[in-house]
C-alpha cells in the first residue's frame, strides 16, 4: 500500500486554505484526510489546519481502541474536529464564521470507510473505471438533483462554491459515511474542488491509470489544474491499495 499527497495555492490565490494529512497505519492500512477552509484569508487557513490536526489527534486516540467500528472511529475524529473549529470561531473574533470541508478515507485491509462533509470529494478508481463515492453538499448539487441544472451547467455555475454543510458551522456533525469493499490494486483519490473543478472524471481516471508512475500522479493532476488557470487552491491525496 502506498500513499501520496500534494497541496498548492493555485495560480490566483496567494494563500493556501487547504490542508491534508496521510498516515500508513500498518500492512494494508492507511488514512487520508483533506480539508478546504473558508471564512476569510486567515480564518480559512486556520479552519482547515485545525480540523486536520484535531481529526488526526482524535483518530490516533481511538485507532487501537477495542470495540469501535471504523465508521465510529472516523465519526469521533470528525466530531472532535467540528467542535474545535466551532469553538475557535466563537472564541476568536478574527475567525468568526469560519468553517471547512472534510473528506477522509480509512483503508483497513479489504474494507474502506469514507466520510465527507462539504464539497471535497473521494473518488474510487480501478479497472472498472472511476466513481465519485461522495456527494457534494452544495447548492448547485441540490439544483442538479432537483432537475433544475444539468451536470454541464453545474460545472460553470456562478454559485458553485456555495456549500450547504461544513465543519464548524453547526454544533452537530452532519457528515455522510460510505462503506466499501476494497480490491487489490485499486485507488482512492481525495481532492478539493480546486482540482475537481478543473479536471473531468475521465481526465482524472486517465492520469491515475495511464498517465505515468503512481508516485508522480498527484503532481500531474496539479500541473493540469495549473495550466488551466487554477483559480482556487488545489489539494490531492492518492492511496493505492
Amino acid at each position: 500500500m502506498n500513499v501520496w499527497g500534494i497541496t498548492h495555492p493555485g495560480v490566483v490565490r496567494t494563500e493556501n486554505q487547504d490542508a491534508y494529512a496521510t498516515e500508513l497505519l500498518g500492512k494494508r492500512k492507511a488514512l487520508g484526510v483533506v480539508c478546504d477552509g473558508m471564512g476569510g484569508a486567515r480564518a480559512g487557513n486556520v479552519a482547515s489546519s485545525l480540523a486536520v490536526d484535531e481529526f488526526l489527534s482524535q483518530f490516533r486516540a481511538v485507532w487501537k481502541q477495542r470495540g469501535l467500528s471504523n465508521d465510529k472511529r472516523l465519526l469521533q475524529a470528525a466530531t472532535q474536529a467540528n467542535s474545535a473549529v466551532l469553538q475557535r470561531s466563537i472564541a476568536d473574533s478574527a475567525c468568526y464564521g469560519m468553517g471547512t470541508t472534510m473528506v477522509a478515507v480509512l483503508v483497513d485491509g479489504k474494507h474502506a470507510t469514507i466520510l465527507n462533509e462539504g464539497d471535497s470529494r473521494a473518488y474510487r478508481v480501478n479497472e472498472d473505471g472511476i466513481t465519485c463515492v461522495t456527494r457534494d453538499h452544495s447548492l448547485v448539487q441540490d439544483l442538479v438533483e432537483r432537475g433544475e441544472l444539468t451536470q454541464d451547467e453545474a460545472r460553470n455555475h456562478p454559485n458553485k462554491n456555495l456549500i450547504t454543510r461544513a465543519l464548524g458551522a453547526e454544533t452537530e456533525l452532519n457528515a455522510d459515511l460510505f462503506q466499501l469493499e476494497v480490491k487489490d490494486g485499486e485507488y482512492f483519490l481525495l481532492c478539493t474542488d480546486g482540482l475537481s473543478n478543473q479536471l473531468s472524471d475521465q481526465e482524472i481516471l486517465y492520469e491515475i491509470i495511464h498517465g505515468g508512475e503512481d508516485e508522480d500522479c498527484c503532481n500531474r493532476l496539479l500541473e493540469i489544474a495549473i495550466r488551466r488557470g487554477a483559480p482556487d487552491n488545489v489539494t490531492a491525496v492518492l492511496i493505492k491499495c
